[in-house]
């Protein structure tokens, strides 16, 4: 099992280091552990949907 980094899967995903850190701490990466300071994410993980694009029923812009 290859494993990336968050800077890796960055690139991969198109989504900034940061949010990659905060879906593997809110445990929304499968197989995700954390050595030392540096987050290893398997590479066959799937990308989390973004829980803050969710739009409300019923809401007027």
């Amino acid at each position: 099992m290859t494993l990336l980094t968050t800077a890796e899967l960055s690139k991969k995903w198109n989504v900034s280091q940061r949010r990659i850190a905060i879906y593997c701490k809110e445990g929304r990466i499968p197989g995700a552990v954390l050595k030392g300071r540096i987050w290893l994410i398997p590479e066959d993980a799937e990308k989390p949907s973004d829980l803050r694009r969710v739009r409300y029923m019923g809401h007027k812009a």
